[in-house]
């Protein structure tokens, strides 16, 4: 199968051509990145001699390169995207540009160029809003509550409109937060293990209570992959894995890990509009294509911090004061 992946230098896009790559060798993978924030090319160096990989960089709003890319292969995976919710307050028309427009010149490059390949929409739990009990299915109404997680939707719902109206093959995955190798230092688990490394202050918005469902972002690749191979044309699933920590437990746990003192901890200003909790009910993945998570929350946070102590040479490059911010949200656009 010869895939076109876009975004394919960020965290998850990057972790998913690595997944695809080692359990197909007859695949072929076509990565499209415009290098902006969050993309590192050092993510995915040792593939640059694999026979099953290239590399073009390029903007998925540039409708000519998107054509001629998508125009042999059998199936795309959307990943592009900003992803940061903290600089979606701070500049919101980059990530409507990026994910929202980003989204429907994908869309219209397979209409014009390849209408019988497979789009795969990587989305997010976020679309869905925040849920004090009970779990979100895929049913549910959309209520996002930032810039980030309005522009996902946005892309979402133009997804499945391209499909209802041109008859495309689209396949929509929400996932819960991802974390594992090669994510980019502003989110919160690189951020803390970063910081903690170098005994800096671990910043908490308010009183650290916001609740997210965390899942290893392998777990994830295999759900996407999943979703790719088996999926149904015109649903969407919901992927997750019922980790659900509130950000100061998550915080303390690498800490511990780290042998650090829980006095790094600082709670600071919340960022506006925080999510008080997500939670998806995947039931829908797990019994109509078999998906199930392998990796425990323990065992695979381990391996993550251990994966950042040893690959300093990765971080500390992109690892600016900027990036690292305690309130990012308040950073200048």
């Amino acid at each position: 199968m010869r895939i076109l992946v876009t975004g394919g230098l960020g965290f998850i896009g990057g972790n998913l051509i690595r997944h695809l790559l080692t359990a197909h060798k007859d695949y072929e993978i076509l990565n499209v990145d415009n290098l902006s924030t969050g993309s590192n090319m050092a993510s995915l160096s040792d593939l640059q001699t694999d026979k099953g990989y290239r590399f073009t960089k390029g903007d998925i709003r540039d409708i000519r390169l998107i054509k001629t890319l998508v125009s042999d292969v059998e199936a795309v995976v959307n990943m592009a995207a900003e992803t940061h919710v903290d600089r979606s307050i701070t500049d919101p028309a980059a990530f409507y540009s990026a994910n929202t427009i980003g989204a429907l010149t994908v869309l219209e490059a397979i209409r014009q160029a390849n209408p019988r390949c497979r789009l795969l929409q990587v989305s997010t739990d976020e679309v869905y809003g925040d849920i004090v009990e009970g779990s979100f299915n895929e049913s549910a109404s959309l209520r996002p509550s930032s810039p980030y997680s309005a522009s996902k939707a946005a892309a979402d719902l133009a997804a499945l409109a391209h499909g209802r109206t041109y008859g495309l093959d689209i396949v929509v995955t929400r996932c819960t937060n991802n974390f594992g190798p090669y994510q980019f230092p502003e989110k919160l688990i690189p951020k803390t293990i970063v910081r903690a490394a170098l005994d800096l202050p671990i910043p908490i918005y308010g009183a650290g209570t916001n609740v997210r469902d965390w899942i290893s972002v392998q777990d994830h690749c295999r759900a996407v992959e999943a979703a790719l191979t088996k999926g149904k044309s015109g649903q969407i699933y919901n992927i997750s894995s019922k980790n659900e920590l509130t950000n100061l437990e998550v915080v303390s746990r690498i800490l511990h890990i780290m042998n650090k003192p829980q006095t790094l901890v600082a709670h600071v200003e919340d960022r506006p509009g925080h999510d008080t909790r997500y939670s998806l009910d995947s039931t829908r993945i797990r019994h109509e294509l078999g998906w199930a998570q392998t990796r425990g929350f323990e065992p695979a946070i381990k391996e993550t911090v251990d994966w950042y102590l040893a690959n300093e040479d990765w971080w500390r490059p992109i690892a600016t004061d900027e990036v690292l911010s305690k309130t990012p949200w308040r950073n200048k656009a």
